[in-house]
């Protein structure tokens, strides 16, 4: 078992670059890609085969599942949900040559990332399509296509990805209480609804 820092663990096979900065607690699994400049905070776990791509900035407390592919320049805040074999591209006009034929390099496009706000959750085979923000506490449904930006706390699904419910803190449905009044069946919290927009009532 390898490790960086004094208290992360890595398996034998993860490749974790040495210019990486890992958070205490973190744990990275067999087959893993951790690239250069990738900043993983604390508590964190990177599963089997998933790909963190240099430079990505990761808060504390995050999952990143199985065979999962972060590519640069994404940020994740605290408390994210990456599911098994998501994927977060990075290019507005993939191409791997230029219009003479010629093989494209690094310096011949700039990479967009994908934003992913604190405790949202990102489903098993979702692609979010760069540049896109996934707001606070929501959720991306299963083989969700994202295009555009998912708004706090509402959960997301189809290709293209579309609204189909809120969610709370604790990722299940909401319920209505009054008009514009929601609760969270399992914690009790209740928000309001205004212009599409969900907040969290005070207390």
């Amino acid at each position: 078992m390898g490790s960086h820092g004094t208290t992360a663990w890595f398996a034998t096979s993860a490749e974790v670059d040495e210019r990486a900065e890992v958070g205490p607690g973190t744990r990275v699994w067999h087959l893993a890609q951790v690239r250069e400049g990738a900043r993983i905070g604390a508590d964190c776990i990177i599963g089997r085969g998933a790909y963190v791509g240099s430079g990505v900035v990761m808060g504390d407390r995050c999952k990143v599942q199985n065979h999962a592919l972060v590519y640069e320049p994404a940020v994740l805040e605290d408390g994210c949900f990456v599911g098994p074999a998501v994927v977060f591209t990075n290019d507005h006009f993939p191409r791997a040559v230029a219009p003479d034929g010629s093989l494209k390099s690094a310096s011949d496009w700039e990479p967009v990332g994908v934003t992913v706000r604190t405790g949202a959750s990102v489903g098993a085979r979702a692609v979010c399509v760069a540049p896109v923000t996934i707001g606070r506490w929501a959720t991306v449904a299963a083989g969700a296509v994202v295009t555009r930006d998912v708004p706090d706390f509402a959960l997301v699904a189809g290709v293209p990805a579309r609204r189909i419910r809120w969610v709370g803190r604790a990722g299940v449905p909401l319920e209505r209480a009054e008009d514009d009044v929601w609760v969270c069946p399992e914690t009790g919290e209740r928000y309001v609804e205004r212009d599409d927009v969900l907040t969290e009532l005070d207390g």
